[in-house]
């Protein structure tokens, strides 16, 4: 767990962080319904993920580290909302927070990042989608300007239940 002293940097994230975000998602698939992936990845199946977040453009990847060797602290990520030309201008946003980080605040640092990073990309709204419950995910949803627009019901099935995401949606 990070001190209150220690300095956390968020930065774009590189090809040398790849095993390290694939560790961070990795417990997130094994252990919690947040991602709705139910198999672990290798880095080398997370690679075509990482590099289509380049470090610039819309859709970025934006990691936090902590001073010395603390290692990758969490990460944000824009990335396409659908796959069809005219969905362009929105991006899908997410944070993974590593589980020993001590949260607090690091995702706030993050999206602060990201929302900077992404400030003079051609993009017109941002979405989320949470899966519930998950009441530190909704309330950093909304203290960046995010608001609730609906809930899909029972639309992921993961560690035999139902499982229901909230979207979200903030004008860039």
């Amino acid at each position: 767990m990070p001190s209150e002293h220690e300095e956390v940097q968020v930065r774009p994230g590189t090809e040398g962080d790849l095993t390290a975000l694939t560790d961070l998602y990795n417990h997130y698939v094994r252990e919690t319904a947040i991602t709705f992936d139910t198999a672990p990845f290798t880095p080398e199946e997370r690679r075509p993920w990482l590099l289509s977040h380049p470090v610039d453009g819309p859709h970025r990847l934006m990691v936090a580290t902590g001073a010395g060797s603390r290692g990758i602290l969490g990460y944000a990520t824009s990335s396409p909302f659908r796959p069809k030309p005219a969905y362009a201008t929105s991006v899908e946003t997410t944070v993974y927070v590593a589980p020993d980080s001590g949260r607090r605040g690091i995702g706030t640092l993050l999206y602060k990042a990201l929302f900077e990073a992404l400030a003079d990309e051609d993009l017109h709204r941002a979405y989320a989608g949470v899966a519930q419950p998950n009441d530190a995910s909704t309330r950093l949803h909304e203290r960046f300007g995010f608001r609730h627009v609906g809930t899909y019901r029972e639309v992921g099935r993961k560690f035999g239940r139902w499982w229901d995401v909230a979207w979200y949606e903030k004008p860039l």
